[in-house]
């Protein structure tokens, strides 16, 4: 089966990490998996693992951050496939761990705009085309600080939080309307370069695998 025929994926943050593992997961369910990050490289391994194991992807460098690069990479999507049936909105950072008024206001708008901005970018250009799909579905992954205040990690909490219910409020906008459905997704401790971050000195092998929890998304899209 050509990409063409297959469903479409996209894939933030599939550089590493529960971004990587979810593209390999949903190229083994079928998709061709569209990968964007900023780490080339990373990106690259990405694709060679999924085409290494039979699936197909495109790699889409690029700063998330950017608004102007999402339009037009929904453009070139919309252009080859003329849908998207699932977006998967991973790519995220954590900021440093402080109190509220310590935090620098650039810190603080930096967060918001990679966590809370970014994705709305996101839905903002692929709506049309999530809307054109038979069975869309698009898929945050948040944390549980998002609803469970932590000190210290607030501004990160806060992103998560209005994450959260823009995701939630876009699909009760299209329910009606489109055949697009909306998933919150806590994978709780994971072992990732972020959770690394957060809990240095942490035991890896204590948490959740990445595969794991990519699974765990796979799974909703099957829903």
């Amino acid at each position: 089966m050509s990409d063409i025929e297959k469903p479409v994926a996209l894939v933030t943050g599939a550089s590493r990490g529960i971004g990587a593992a979810t593209a390999k997961a949903l190229a083994a369910d079928g998709y061709h998996v569209l990968l964007t990050a900023r780490t080339e490289g990373g990106l690259e391994a990405t694709e060679t693992a999924i085409h290494d194991a039979g699936g197909t992807a495109t790699i889409a460098p690029f700063d998330v951050t950017d608004g102007d690069a999402i339009d037009r990479l929904a453009q070139a999507i919309g252009g080859r496939w003329a849908k998207l049936d699932a977006l998967v909105l991973n790519a995220g950072m954590l900021g440093d761990l402080m109190p509220v008024s310590h935090m620098e206001p650039k810190d603080f708008e930096k967060l918001f705009k990679t966590n809370v901005t970014a994705n709305y970018r996101l839905i903002r250009a692929f709506d049309p085309l999530l809307r054109a799909s038979n069975d869309a579905h698009v898929v945050a992954v948040t944390s549980s600080v998002a609803e469970t205040p932590r000190a210290y990690w607030g501004a990160y909490a806060a992103t998560k939080a209005a994450l959260g219910n823009l995701v939630e409020t876009y699909g009760l906008e299209v329910a009606t309307i489109s055949k697009v459905r909306t998933h919150i997704y806590n994978p709780g401790g994971t072992a990732t370069a972020m959770r690394a971050k957060a809990y240095p000195g942490e035991d890896p092998a204590t948490l959740k695998t990445p595969e794991t929890a990519a699974a765990e998304i796979a799974a909703l899209l099957r829903a």
